[in-house]
């Protein structure tokens, strides 16, 4: 497998329970490396660009509103297979169907409080971290 680059996004309802530190620590299990990260707080405007793809469901503003009621922790995980294997530690968006042990099924309060996002895929990848991160913040 190849050595990828993923972008992962502590949410609100993480951040505000202090749980960086577990959520990192489930990440770095499963050998995942924190190349980059920083602690930012996104206007409703910002969230709304960063999800722009979920302009037309009905939960976009909802979202919206929720990324930017708290501080989050942006930050680029790299390893093998990185995009698979950081989806795999996050767990089921719904809480409820989360496997055992991930993060969402310690951690997540609800379906949209699910304390953590990750790209889908090496071109969604690339999209979001050029979002948050200069090619410099990147220390692999």
């Amino acid at each position: 497998m190849a050595i990828e680059r993923t972008l992962s996004i502590i949410k609100p309802d993480a951040t505000k329970r202090n749980l960086t530190g577990k959520i990192n620590a489930k990440f770095e299990e499963a050998g995942l490396r924190v190349i980059a990260q920083k602690r930012i707080h996104l206007s409703k405007a910002q969230a709304g660009v960063f999800y722009e793809v979920h302009a037309e469901r009905p939960f976009y503003d909802e979202l919206c509103d929720f990324m930017a009621s708290e501080p989050v922790v942006v930050q680029v995980l790299e390893g093998e297979g990185a995009i698979l294997k950081n989806r795999e530690v996050m767990g089921a968006t719904n809480p409820a169907e989360a496997a055992p042990g991930t993060i969402r099924a310690e951690f997540a309060e609800s379906v949209g409080e699910n304390s953590v996002h990750g790209s889908d895929a090496p071109e969604t990848a690339a999209v979001e971290i050029s979002y948050f991160f200069a090619g410099l913040e990147l220390v692999g």
